[in-house]
């Protein structure tokens, strides 16, 4: 029996009766999207609550099924995942590519997954398609995306009889802002305004701060300041926050992340189980995308056998001639999984010294997100901490989106008579933010984990004599060479006067608001003149669209170095 579909009314076809029926009709609802599972919460006046699908189910599976004419979520959609996986009529790990180039080494490692995905390695967006009835049917992360959210719009809507329009998402910490304009591309598809976007370890930062807040007002006390780590891991991202709260503010010490989750160890024991499985599933055909999909469940349930046992039994028949019948130790499943777990002890090691926090200083470490679940995983953060108790109040699946609906409370305007949204995260930069200069280097003028909102500028100069315009490609990341971050835009400033190089001013000022919106500020200053010499320029990021990969590269063919810049000092 199919199960009821989900129906919305729009805001002219919802009675009166309707409208009252919510305690606070206007409050934004959190959606966390994970790589492998979303849930959604809300406000309903006195605590969060997490909303449920027609199934019951409070986490749902981040998928979208192409068979039919119509697209169908994991919200709603009532056949089983394994089915769809096998079909490779289901795309899913949208989290993972949307907003990445075919260039980037995470779409290449999405090819072994069961859909479609294509590069040309220039430098666009991969090309993606589901296998509909023995044709590829090609689609967007963002159009999956926008599909999904359409769904869990629907739900909430139907639960709490009203409209819903604001939403507060939950990202990873190393997603760039070309990344981020891919969200809320998807989100306003599907009819949704995005009041926040927060890296998921500070939402779970804010949920954090509110059990303390709630503590203190239990005991009647002031309370102190409180410094914990934060440890989120799901299929997709790995995320560290070091955050200090007291009083219900939760200021965000540093932040470090990346792309490196549950799909890699899930990739890596899948090679590990059959070494020749990247050259037998290339031509991706109904049976090779059937064996990939059997061989990907069986290598899932392992891993999560795993994390209770000391040894497993795989046995699946592949159907294509090929059967596995092997034994796994968790000794062995550690090995093949050393790389991952190395880079999250250095991403918990460069977190804690950036945020200038001592071990020793840490009261609770906080564990979240699907892979908390994996014993080594525990043992890394419990080395690297120096901790042998992890904080247990919190919900590790739950705590992101609990954490995203409070946010949506309290962006919102709501006011709880307890105080219990007396609310406050001071957040932090998660990428440095600067301009090619220096060669080929990248200079941050914002650095990473600085405190938002924020402004601060550079002076640079000329590389040549009379040069009357200079190139500012506007880079956002981590690395030193400009190819090793982010592009997020590029403008051009003219009008120079013609002077020898070194002589005129160019003064980059960018301003990150409250709200994350970057802008970037240019304008050439002679010495002993206190006037702009050409129009002041003023840029909000990002400015560049598809194909920004090779933007760079056409810049750099166009200009070469003839428009480059030289730091000349900086400014407190």
């Amino acid at each position: 029996m199919a199960e009821p579909q989900y129906t919305v009314a729009s805001d002219s076809e919802t009675t009166g009766e309707e409208k009252s029926s919510s305690a606070f009709p206007e409050t934004a609802i959190g959606i966390d999207i994970g790589t492998s599972q979303c849930s959604v919460a809300v406000w309903n006046g006195s605590q969060v609550e997490l909303l449920k699908n027609t199934r019951n189910q409070k986490l749902m599976r981040s998928y979208v099924t192409f068979k039919d004419e119509v697209p169908s979520g994991g919200v709603s959609n009532q056949l089983s995942h394994e089915y769809e996986i096998l079909s490779g009529a289901a795309i899913f790990n949208m989290k993972r590519l949307i907003g990445r180039v075919d260039t980037d080494p995470v779409v290449h490692a999405s090819k072994r997954l069961p859909f479609l995905v294509q590069t040309l390695d220039i430098g666009v967006r991969p090309f993606i398609a589901a296998l509909v009835s023995n044709a590829w049917r090609s689609t967007t992360p963002e159009e999956v995306l926008a599909i999904f959210l359409v769904e869990l719009r629907a739900m909430a809507e139907v639960q709490l009889k009203r409209p819903i329009r604001n939403v507060v998402l939950t990202i990873p910490v190393s997603f760039s802002r070309f990344q981020l304009t891919r969200i809320e591309r998807a989100c306003a598809m599907a009819g949704l305004h995005v009041l926040r976007l927060m890296p998921e370890p500070t939402a779970v930062a804010l949920l954090y701060a509110q059990q303390q807040q709630q503590t203190v007002h239990e005991n009647m006390g002031s309370g102190s300041e409180k410094n914990a780590l934060i440890f989120n891991m799901g299929a997709g991202y790995c995320d560290v926050a070091v955050t200090a709260t007291a009083g219900g503010v939760s200021q965000i010490k540093a932040l470090a992340g990346a792309a490196i989750g549950g799909e890699d160890i899930l990739q890596n024991m899948m090679q590990h189980l059959l070494p020749n499985s990247e050259n037998l599933f290339l031509s991706h055909g109904i049976n090779e995308i059937k064996s990939l999909g059997l061989l990907r469940v069986a290598t899932e349930d392992a891993i999560h056998r795993l994390s209770s046992q000391s040894s497993v039994q795989v046995d699946v028949d592949l159907r294509n001639g090929s059967k596995i019948c092997k034994v796994v130790t968790r000794e062995e499943f550690e090995e093949v999984n050393l790389k991952v777990f190395e880079k999250c002890e250095s991403l918990l090691t460069r977190c804690l010294r950036d945020s200038k926090v001592d071990r020793e200083d840490l009261t609770d470490v906080i564990l979240v997100g699907g892979c908390s679940y994996i014993p080594n995983i525990r043992n890394v953060v419990k080395g690297v901490c120096k901790k042998e108790e992890l904080y247990k109040v919190i919900n590790p699946l739950e705590a992101a989106v609990c954490g995203a609906a409070l946010e949506g409370a309290v962006a919102s305007g709501i006011s709880d008579p307890f105080g219990s949204l007396d609310l406050l995260t001071i957040q932090a930069t998660p990428l440095g933010v600067g301009i090619r200069a220096d060669g080929n280097s990248f200079v941050p003028i914002i650095p990473r984990n600085t405190t938002m909102p924020a402004r601060k500028e550079l002076i640079f100069t000329t590389t040549h004599d009379n040069q009357t315009e200079a190139l500012i490609l506007v880079y956002e990341g981590e690395g030193t060479k400009v190819e090793e971050n982010h592009l997020l835009g590029y403008f051009k400033i003219m009008g120079i006067p013609a002077a020898p190089k070194g002589i005129p001013e160019i003064n980059v000022c960018m301003d990150i608001d409250a709200s994350n919106a970057l802008r970037v500020f240019a304008g050439v200053v002679m010495p002993g003149t206190d006037q702009p010499m050409a129009p002041f320029m003023e840029v909000r990021m990002p400015t560049v669209d598809d194909g920004h990969g090779w933007c760079a590269e056409a810049l750099n063919r166009t200009y070469g170095s003839t428009l480059d810049l030289v730091t000349v000092q900086k400014k407190m």
